[in-house]
């Protein structure tokens, strides 16, 4: 049984930077595709950014896009999320999101493997 253990998230003041991690535990050692949704209050989940497991490429919302960095280890079997430069807009639940094989997707229904959500409040 796959498990995905996120840490990280809080309190920021706008304009300032925020990190995030997780972690998968508990399946075989293997690299993942990830992601990272949100979801803002009152919304549905939106997709924030990927990362594939073969060569590492990454894609982004536009509306994050410039601000944050998602990055993988793969000796780890983790990824981890910089935001900068956060903005109000940004206050939402974070969750990874990961799945076997390796192409990556923008919509949530493919992934196999939740974290259980960090909450990331952005103050004005």
């Amino acid at each position: 049984q796959v498990q995905l253990v996120e840490s990280g998230g809080g309190l920021v003041q706008a304009g300032g930077p925020l990190g995030l991690s997780c972690a998968a535990f508990g399946g075989p050692s293997s690299n993942y595709s990830w992601a990272c949704f949100r979801q803002r209050p009152g919304k549905g989940r939106e997709f924030v950014a990927v990362i594939t497991r073969s060569d590492g490429w990454t894609y982004y919302s536009e509306s994050v896009k410039g601000r944050f960095t998602i990055s993988r280890d793969n000796a780890k079997n983790a990824v981890y999320l910089q935001m900068n430069r956060v903005k109000p807009e940004d206050t939402a639940i974070f969750y990874c999101a990961a799945k076997d094989g390796y192409t990556c997707y923008t919509q949530p229904a493919p992934y196999n493997y939740w974290g259980q959500g960090t909450q990331v409040t952005v103050a004005s």
